[in-house]
This record gives structure tokens, sequence and C-alpha cells, in this order.
């Protein structure tokens, strides 16, 4: 039987293959030949640990309560004091409240997509999706997430992979959320997509080991093997397909050879009461995993909090988020904060806690919020942001920011300023078209203390 493929030009089983199982047919990413340009940031580039709160937290109900606003605004929840003058934060985060000092929250992020699919394009990529509209599934016309951008300029670091993407793949029925992968730039910048849950006592990922019977040792002789032949068919090395197959070779060898990222996946060796302050459940085993890739030497890890309409909450918002949602957000953020202070990994690594947007200040009939990109907010921590700071305002009812608003593209300008690569700089789409990677400006207020 013909592997199923999408009318987006892609194989399903191309997108969702994790890439190391197989030896001569290995889907790793493959180190870019580009030269990296000019970065914004200052000193060593960073690493990137996306948390990512997939259907759009509310806003009202984390990090801009409104405990002034009418019923119908303020919600049910009460508010809680934080370390950080003029920073509220819902009840039912009091762990991630105390630990205000590690962090800095913006409130005034915004943008024009209420709809799920573009607007995570958006905040995954740090530009809008070419040729957007409602439902616009991914495509390899798309911009490429901050994994795949990274990689292009500066190339997988030896014995990982570009980026890891963990515990779910974004996608419901047909819809295949865009910004989960490398676009345009092509297959050999995708970042693994983990499907499994760390949470599950058997979790394991078998495609970062050998096959059965298979040694490191013997792995390394076949490679060499299939190396010789090809000398000994030059015409084969020709062809750019067949260079780009023996580049994800050469990766897939370096990864497994190298044993770094396959121990880091052995959750289970990590001490009873650290998984417990993590959460025992998916989305904090999730974290715990994405610190230990990223202590791993992996450059970029998401972490996805729950499926794709986890924070959908269109009705019955307050006993969903008081009941699951809030509870584990508070174990697994606080304790990332706190591990990677103790770990010393900080300094190094830019935690970033966001959504596709924010919700609806008004609660509907159902007991929720609608979709609301006008205003909402994300937490940022090490990776050189100054801690302790609110950026941004929003009005009475959060509705709209009252001071400077910042987009999903000066997010990504922030973002790729911290991993070392020129926002700006130039990469070729799939027509060898230049492009500009992009077109924002780096929140400065995050780094230079100034607030706003």
């Amino acid at each position: 039987m013909l592997p199923h493929k999408h009318t987006i030009g892609v194989h399903r089983r191309e997108l969702l293959q994790v890439g190391f199982s197989a030896l001569l047919g290995a889907s790793a990413v493959s180190t870019a030949s580009a030269k990296a340009k000019d970065s914004l940031s200052r000193g060593k580039p960073k690493s990137l640990l996306v948390v990512f709160l997939t259907g759009a937290a509310s806003h009202l109900e984390t990090f801009d309560p409104k405990p002034d606003a009418p019923p119908e605004i303020r919600g049910e929840y009460k508010h809680i004091q934080t370390r950080t003058p003029g920073l509220l934060a819902c009840e039912y985060i009091p762990k991630i409240a105390s630990r205000s000092d590690r962090y800095s929250v913006v409130r005034s992020l915004a943008h024009r997509e209420n709809n799920h699919l573009v607007a995570t394009h958006h905040v995954l990529t740090g530009q809008m999706q070419p040729g957007a509209f409602f439902d616009k599934i991914a495509s390899r016309d798309d911009y490429p997430n901050y994994a795949a951008g990274r990689a292009y300029f500066r190339g997988a670091p030896e014995g990982t992979p570009v980026g890891v993407n963990l515990p779910t793949y974004l996608m419901e029925g047909p819809l295949l959320w865009p910004g989960q992968y490398a676009g345009f730039l092509g297959p050999k910048y995708d970042p693994m997509q983990i499907t499994n849950d760390p949470n599950h006592p058997d979790f394991k990922v078998d495609n970062l080991r050998p096959a059965p019977g298979i040694e490191v040792g013997q792995m390394r002789d076949r490679m060499a093997l299939l190396n010789a032949v090809n000398d000994q068919q030059k015409w084969l090395a020709d062809a750019a397909e067949t260079k780009k197959l023996t580049d994800q070779q050469n990766q897939a060898i370096s990864v497994l050879t190298s044993g770094k990222v396959a121990k880091a996946f052995d959750i289970d060796k990590e001490p009873a009461a650290v998984r417990d302050k993590y959460g025992r459940h998916s989305f904090g085993q999730s974290c715990l995993l994405a610190r230990r890739l990223i202590e791993a030497g992996v450059p970029v890890v998401q972490a996805n909090m729950g499926r794709v309409q986890n924070w959908d909450n269109h009705g019955d918002l307050f006993k969903r988020m008081k009941g699951d949602l809030l509870p584990a957000l508070d174990s697994a953020v606080s304790a990332l904060l706190d591990d990677l202070t103790d770990r010393g990994l900080m300094d190094d690594t830019l935690l970033m806690v966001i959504g596709e947007f924010g919700r609806e200040p008004k609660i509907n009939k159902q007991g929720g919020r609608e979709h609301w990109a006008r205003c909402f907010s994300a937490l940022f921590a090490g990776g050189g942001v100054k801690p302790g700071q609110v950026i941004g305002k929003s009005d009475k009812t959060a509705s709209d920011p009252t001071t400077t608003p910042y987009s999903p593209d000066d997010v990504g300008a922030t973002v790729y300023s911290v991993l070392g690569v020129d926002p700006h700089a130039e990469v070729r789409d799939r027509l060898n078209r230049p492009v500009q990677l992009n077109r924002g400006q780096v929140i400065r207020p995050l780094f230079d203390g100034t607030g706003e």
C-alpha cells in the first residue's frame, strides 16, 4: 500500500517520523551549509525551551487578572500578589507567582489572527503564514519554526537533532497545525517529533537506539561500507537527492553513536522526588524531559501542554482550568524555573511560556471565553532576560494593550537574537527566492530592564 499523502505534498509518515531507526533510510536532520550571519545577541548564543499552551490560555486567568472589572469580565477566580510590583496572578498558580523574581511577563502581546492554525504558525515562526486563511494547514511553503531557522544558519550541534517537539503532534483530523517544522527549508531541518507520553511507565523512544542485535561499532562499519560503495559510484554523489540522504545518514549516525540524546530520554533515571515536583502527568514529565534534552545539548525544545485544543475553553472554563490545567501548569513551570536555576542552565536557556493568543474578556453564555488575539500575555525567563519585570499593560478589561504592543514577529526577533541568529537574515524559499527570516524587532525591555 502506498503511504498516505496529504494535499500539501508531504507524506504523513515523513512528518511524524522521529527519524533514527533505520540506518539507510533515516530522516534525521542534516547540518546546514549556510553560514551564520551577524546575531543581535551578546555573548554566547543560547538555547530555547518553549512551553506552548496550545489552544490558547486565558490571560485573565493567568498573568493579567482584572479584580476590579465587572463579574462578566473578572470571572470566578481570585487574584494573588507576586514578588514583582504590579504583577498579579491567578490564585491557582501560587508556585509560579512565588517565583516571579525569576521571570518577566509581557502583557501587551497582540496580533490579528483569531484562528488557531494561522496564529500558531505566527507565534512559532515569528512570521505570518504565507497565503493565510481560516484553518490553513501546514505546507512546505510555510516559514520555518525556530529550531529550523536556527539550524539553517548554525547547523545542528554534534550528536543532536536540530530540535525536539513533544509529547504531542498538533494534528486533528485533516487539520495539520503549521509552525511545527521547517516549512520551505525542507525536511532536513525538521525537528524530531516525539508522540509518546513521558509519564507512561514504559516510555521510551526506540528510534534513538540501535535495532536489536546491532552494536554501535557495527553501525559505524556499515556506514563505512556505504561510503566506500558511494565512492566507487561517483555518479550517485552528483545527484542532489542522494547527497541529501547521505547528509541525513551521517547525522543519524552522529546522534546514535554519541548517545547524549538517547540518555536524555531515560527519564526514569531521574530521582522520584524530582519527577514528583514536576507533576506525575504528561505535561509535567514533558517539561522535565525538555530540561534533560536542553542539558544534553539540543538547542531548541518545545513542550506542548496537551493536545491541540487543550486550552480552548469556549465553555465551562473555570471548572476545567481549576481542575486540570492550572495546577499542572503551576507544578511543571515552577519546577522548570527551579531546575534550570539549580543546574546552572538559566543563563544559557531562554524559557518562553506562551499560547497562540488570549481569550475574550467577556464570558460567554456557556461559561467560557472566545478567541482573542488583540491582547495576551507570555512568560519569559533566562537567556539574558532581566527577571522581576512586567512589560506592557492592558486596559481595564484586558481587551487591548495601553502601551506599546508586541507582535509574534517581535517574539520571533527576540528568539532568533537569543539563539545567535540575525532575525533579519536572508533565507531562500522553495523557488530559491530571497526571503527575510523575520521582520520584527527585539523586545528590548526584557533585556535592558527598562520595563514599559
